[in-house]
């Protein structure tokens, strides 16, 4: 599979190496020799959710980056990472893989082979963009109001949409998701630790 940049009205793709090569507008990246790469961005205008991770080259490290799984731990916190999902381009690490698609589990990506790593934008600022987590966020407060939770929001099928019309075969993304997880105050909060309070809602361009 071959490395490189392709748009499509919200979302952008860009491999890895590419991407620490020619980084995009308001990104930059500093090599140190043998220590890996530090990747800086203009926290205005894009939400990087990347974990720190190691590469063929060393460590990669995203400056204010919270990762892949955003903690908030109030209603402050929240609705500031409301207002960045709902505005700037919110920036991801993803795998594409090779499995078998005809078994119909794409959760088994896990364990396929990748093929290439890419780093992936979406305009959450985009209308359709902005209404689909909109409505995904508010169903996810209105059903667990005053009570911890985890949202997981699945990038899978805009990644499918794309890979259709840039790739070669179909691959299996690995990573087409990010979480955000709310901590409350409540002392019994027994839906959470159950495992009750976990909702998903998947983004599509």
């Amino acid at each position: 599979m071959t490395s490189h940049t392709a748009s499509r009205g919200t979302i952008t793709v860009t491999g890895l190496e590419e991407f620490l090569r020619e980084p995009p507008a308001g990104f930059s990246v500093q090599e140190a020799p043998g220590a890996g790469h530090r990747v800086r961005s203009d926290p205005e205008k894009s939400l990087v959710l990347i974990d720190d991770f190691r590469s063929c080259r060393g460590r990669v490290v995203f400056d204010n980056s919270p990762g892949r799984k955003v903690k908030v731990h109030n209603l402050w916190q929240y609705t500031s990472m409301r207002k960045s999902l709902l505005s700037k381009r919110i920036y991801l690490l993803m795998s594409a893989c090779r499995g078998n698609l005809s078994a119909g589990n794409r959760k088994a990506a896990a364990g396929a082979t990748a093929l290439e790593r890419y780093v992936v934008s979406i305009d959450g600022g985009d209308p359709l963009i902005r209404w689909q987590m909109e409505r995904g966020l508010d169903w996810t407060i209105s059903s667990v109001a005053g009570e911890s939770y985890r949202v997981d929001i699945d990038l899978t099928e805009a990644l499918e949409s794309w890979a259709a019309e840039n790739l070669e075969g179909e691959p299996v993304w690995s990573d087409a998701s990010f979480t955000l997880k709310y901590y409350s105050d409540a002392l019994f909060d027994f839906p959470h630790w159950f495992g009750f309070s976990r909702r998903h809602f998947k983004v599509r361009r």
